[in-house]
């Protein structure tokens, strides 16, 4: 159970990495420093001489090998569960185990489609997904007990944490549209607050990049409205996080998670606008997408906390839990 859980923690630290990895690829548009897949011109360990950009060919290959040594975790993880049955049971890791091969082929799809919106912002969402199961097995797997919370702080975790995936799909697709700097000014956009915006055209979803579903070019309007949703969906995370993190730093026994949510949401919304105002340093693109999965880890742990196991007491006083659910918090 210890190697269980030894192999649990690296995998999400390297979940996390490759999150972040993932994005430098992007956003330095190297996801097309291989034309070729899983090898990189043919060559499966390092770059070719005659590569066309050894720079970016490196970048993507460096994220491949992390993400591979990723799933290689994951697999021996399902492995581990099947044998030991741990806490939490294999079901988790399979389904982890599956999205690993999706994630394989998206990577794949990526390259071989050119940078398909869709494809490319699925490929983030599932590494997002990969990451969010790991950290929901740490934390199952660590369980330890929390402080009773109301009714209306479950409903409003919830909420905030669907919002926070809500807003990095949206983040995910004004990346993988190159839409971050179709607002250069803050807070207004094009010097207006409801600039010209075309939504049919910016939520098309089967279309290539840069283009409409007709083929013609994308136009100005459509990156417009793809940036300008990104910032609302901000301002109703902003809403419920900041709500939620203020209502917990008052409660005895969450205050410590209360300003952790504070925190990073202040950070996240004050990267969010430097990236707008000093055109997209990629350090601050990367620290965006970085922090915006650390985030979606404390609201789930947050979350964790919040609902928690239901502990039932039998007759003769002995606490009882759920097997899914086994300690408090």
């Amino acid at each position: 159970m210890t190697l269980y859980r030894r192999l649990l923690a690296f995998a999400a630290l390297l979940a996390l990495g490759v999150v972040a990895l993932g994005a430098w690829v992007r956003l330095s548009d190297a996801g097309l420093g291989c034309p070729d897949w899983p090898g990189c011109y043919g060559q499966w360990v390092g770059v070719p001489d005659h590569a066309a950009d050894a720079a970016k060919a490196w970048k993507e290959m460096v994220h491949r090998y992390f993400a591979g040594t990723l799933g290689l975790a994951i697999f021996a993880l399902c492995l581990l569960a099947w044998r030991q049955r741990p806490r939490t049971a294999p079901l988790l890791p399979s389904v982890l185990a599956g999205i690993v091969v999706c994630q394989a082929l998206l990577g794949m799809w990526t390259v071989t489609l050119l940078l398909k919106p869709l494809v490319v912002s699925a490929h983030l969402l599932g590494g997002m997904t990969t990451l969010a199961l790991l950290v929901w097995l740490n934390l199952r797997e660590r369980a330890t007990s929390a402080p009773p919370a109301a009714g209306s702080l479950k409903a409003l975790g919830i909420l905030a944490l669907g919002l926070v995936v809500a807003q990095i799909a949206l983040g995910g697709w004004v990346s993988s549209n190159y839409a971050a700097l179709a607002c250069s000014d803050f807070p207004a956009c094009q010097g207006q607050w409801l600039p010209a915006m075309d939504f049919a055209q910016a939520f098309t979803l089967h279309r290539e990049l840069g283009q409409t579903a007709s083929g013609a070019l994308l136009t100005t309007e459509a990156l417009t409205a793809i940036h300008w949703s990104h910032r609302l969906g901000a301002l109703l995370v902003a809403a419920a996080v900041g709500g939620l993190g203020i209502a917990l730093a008052r409660l005895p026994g969450w205050r410590n998670w209360g300003t952790l949510l504070l925190a990073l949401l202040a950070l996240q919304i004050g990267l969010g606008i430097a990236n707008v105002l000093l055109a997209l340093p990629l350090p601050l693109a990367v620290a965006h997408n970085a922090v915006a999965a650390l985030l979606l880890t404390a609201m789930l742990a947050v979350n964790f906390r919040l609902w928690g196991p239901a502990v039932a007491y039998g007759k003769a006083g002995i606490v009882a839990s759920t097997p899914l659910h086994s300690a408090p918090g």
